[in-house]
């Protein structure tokens, strides 16, 4: 997409991040809807964002267009786990939500945002970039793999 460009969400654009949250959102609900409640309110969903923002450790990036303000949002958050009997200490960057307007997919969008994290980690000071894939999101395991993501751990669920 030509004249993309990425920069650093501020509280101001709380409505923007609620709007397009709902082009992933919905995805989540449609096939795990015992976990995902429906479509929160816009309220909601402004409150939640303006609450990540205020966060030191939380990187909100969004991708606009000249033509369409807004086409697609990537949230991560900085964290730190310090050493223990068992593991190193570690610094990583985790990528909890990557959201693309449906008229921006397969434009490099994804890959932009995906890119603005990386740089925020190792801005950071950060070993690794981690994030989630439900396993019958195909599409989104896909593009993650295509991005350099390896498997890392498989978390394994049984309803009781």
């Amino acid at each position: 997409m030509s004249l993309l460009t990425i920069r650093r969400a501020t509280p101001e654009d709380a409505r923007l991040l609620a709007e397009l949250n709902g082009h992933v959102h919905g995805l989540h609900v449609a096939r795990r809807p015992d976990i995902y409640r429906e479509q929160p309110s816009p309220d909601e969903l402004m409150a939640l964002y303006k609450d990540q923002l205020s966060q030191e450790s939380v990187r909100i990036f969004i991708a606009e267009l000249p033509e369409d303000k807004c086409v697609g949002y990537a949230s991560a958050t900085l964290q730190q786990r310090a050493a223990s009997a068992l593991m190193h200490a570690d610094s990583f960057i985790v990528l909890n939500q990557l959201a693309v307007a449906p008229k921006a997919t397969r434009h490099g969008v994804g890959t932009a945002l995906v890119n603005a994290v990386r740089e925020a980690g190792r801005q950071a000071g950060c070993r690794r970039l981690l994030t989630e894939v439900l396993d019958c999101n195909d599409e989104a395991r896909s593009f993650y793999e295509a991005a350099g993501f390896l498997p890392m751990k498989h978390v394994l669920e049984q309803l009781l």
